[in-house]
C-alpha cells in the first residue's frame, strides 16, 4: 500500500494547473446512460473515482473510452444491464447517480446501497422519495435498491435538506420524464450547474440551475453532446492553502475563482494575499496566518470539503479559531492525526476549537477519508521534519497526481510503496 513521505519547510513557488472537477465529471459521465448518442467530455481528471464509474458503466454495456489527454467518450447505445453491483459501488457513494438515468430511460434499475468516505451517514432517502413521487416503485432488500417505472412523471419535489447528488439524480430523471418537474430547495453547487449545462446541450429543457428552484420540462429523448468539465474548486482551494501554509507564492491556472468566494474570503481574513483573474489565482503568504472562525454550509457557503484543509492552516495560526461542521457528522476524523503532529484541537460535538501552535512537527499519520488526507498533506508541508502518510488511496480518489504537482512547486514529497 502506497505512502507519502513529505519533508516540510519548503515554500511552494511557481504555477500549477487545476484539474477538472471530480464531482462534476461523475454525474456528467453517468448522463451518458440517458441517450443513445455519444457524449464527448473534456477536462476529465484521471482519478480512481473516474475509473470506478467508468467500470460501472462498462459493466452495464456502455462504451467509455479515453480520447486524448483529459478526454472521455461515453456511449449508452448498447446498455443491456440495469444493475450496479456491490463490488463496483462499495467504494464510491457517487455510484448511486446511475439510479435516476436508468429508471428514466429504461424503466428499471437495481443499485447496491453506496459506500464511500466514512464521514457520517449520507442516506439516499431523498433520491428515493423523489423518484417515488415521480411514479417509481421502490423496493429495498438485500442491500439493494430496486426501482421500476413505466415512465416517470413530472411533479413538484421539495427536498427536506440540500442534497447535491439527490438534486443531480432527480435532474437527470426529470430530463426524460413526462411533463414538468420542479425541484425546490435544490442544491446550487457549480457541479450541479455543470451537469445542467451538459443536459441542456443534449436537448434537455432546464431553467433555474444554480438557484434553489429548478424547473425541468421532460423530453422524449436526449441526443449527443460535447462538454468541458469545470475546474475543481476543492483542488484549487487545497493548493491555495498549500501556498499559504508554506509561506509561498503560487499561481493556480485553469481555475474558477468565482466558484470559491467563501473559501477565498476566509483566506483573506487569515491574511493571505490573493490576486484573482480570469481562469487564474495568485496566492501569496508572508507571515503567520491569523485565526479565523468558519462554519460549513451548502454552496455558496463555505464548502464542507474544505473544512479539514482550513483546519490544517489554523493549526499554525496566531490565535484561536472555531470551526463548526454543519453538513456531515463525523467529519473531524483528521483531528487525531493532526494532534500527533502537535496541533492543539478540542472537539465538542460538531465544533472544533483550534489553538494555533508556533510549529507543527512531522509524524507518522493515517488518512481516514479523502479530504482528511488532503489536510494531512497540507499539515506535513508546513511542518518541521518528515511526515509519513499511510492509506493514501483516499487521496487518489480525488486528487490527480498530487505529489507530482507539489514536487513541481518545490515540495519535498515522495510516493513510496510500503
Amino acid at each position: 500500500m502506497d505512502q507519502l513521505h513529505i519533508r516540510g519547510g519548503a515554500p511552494l513557488k511557481g504555477s500549477v494547473r487545476v484539474s477538472g472537477a471530480k464531482n462534476a465529471a461523475l454525474p456528467c459521465i453517468t448522463a451518458g446512460l440517458l441517450t443513445e448518442g455519444d457524449l464527448r467530455l473534456a477536462n476529465v481528471p484521471r482519478l480512481k473515482d473516474i475509473e470506478t464509474i467508468s467500470r460501472l458503466l462498462r459493466h452495464m454495456g456502455a462504451a467509455v473510452e479515453e480520447v486524448g489527454a483529459g478526454g472521455l467518450a461515453v456511449s449508452g447505445r448498447a446498455v443491456s444491464r440495469f444493475e450496479a453491483p456491490y463490488e463496483l459501488v462499495r467504494t464510491m457513494r457517487a455510484s448511486v447517480l446511475v439510479l435516476g438515468p436508468l429508471v428514466a430511460r429504461f424503466g428499471r434499475a437495481r443499485v447496491s446501497l453506496p459506500g464511500g468516505c466514512a464521514i457520517g451517514p449520507r442516506p439516499i432517502n431523498l433520491h428515493l422519495g423523489g423518484l417515488k413521487q415521480m411514479g417509481a416503485e421502490i423496493d429495498l432488500s438485500g442491500g439493494y435498491v430496486e426501482a421500476k417505472a413505466r415512465r416517470l412523471r413530472g411533479t413538484r419535489i421539495v427536498f427536506d435538506m440540500k442534497t447535491v447528488t439527490g438534486t443531480e439524480n432527480l435532474l437527470m430523471a426529470a430530463a426524460l420524464a413526462e411533463g414538468t418537474t420542479v425541484l425546490e430547495n435544490a442544491a446550487c453547487e457549480p457541479e450541479v450547474q455543470d451537469l445542467a449545462a451538459l443536459l441542456a446541450a443534449m436537448g434537455a429543457r432546464i431553467r433555474g440551475a444554480g438557484t434553489d428552484t429548478v424547473t425541468v420540462e421532460g423530453v422524449p429523448t436526449l441526443g449527443p453532446a460535447t462538454h468541458r468539465i469545470i475546474a475543481d474548486r476543492i483542488e484549487a482551494g487545497t493548493f491555495a492553502v498549500a501556498a499559504a501554509i508554506t509561506r509561498g507564492d503560487v499561481t493556480l491556472t485553469d481555475c474558477a475563482p468565482e466558484h470559491m468566494e467563501a473559501v477565498l474570503g476566509k483566506l483573506r481574513e487569515a491574511g493571505v494575499d490573493l490576486t484573482p483573474g480570469p481562469g487564474r489565482l495568485r496566492v501569496r503568504m508572508r507571515d503567520r496566518p491569523r485565526a479565523v472562525n468558519v462554519q460549513t454550509a451548502p454552496y455558496p457557503g463555505f464548502a464542507t470539503d474544505m473544512q479539514a484543509q482550513l483546519m490544517a492552516l489554523m493549526s499554525g495560526a496566531d490565535g484561536r479559531s472555531v470551526i463548526t461542521e454543519t453538513v456531515f457528522e463525523n467529519r473531524f476524523m483528521h483531528v487525531n492525526e493532526l494532534l500527533r503532529m502537535g496541533a492543539d484541537v478540542k472537539i465538542a460535538g460538531r465544533t472544533a476549537s483550534v489553538q494555533g501552535v508556533p510549529q507543527l512537527r512531522g509524524a507518522p499519520v493515517m488518512a481516514t477519508d479523502l479530504r482528511a488526507s488532503a489536510s494531512l498533506v497540507l499539515a506535513a508541508l508546513g511542518a518541521e521534519g518528515t511526515t509519513v502518510i499511510h492509506r493514501i488511496y483516499h487521496l487518489d480518489r480525488g486528487y490527480e497526481t498530487i505529489e507530482r504537482k507539489l514536487s513541481a512547486l518545490g515540495a519535498d514529497v515522495r510516493r513510496v510503496r510500503a
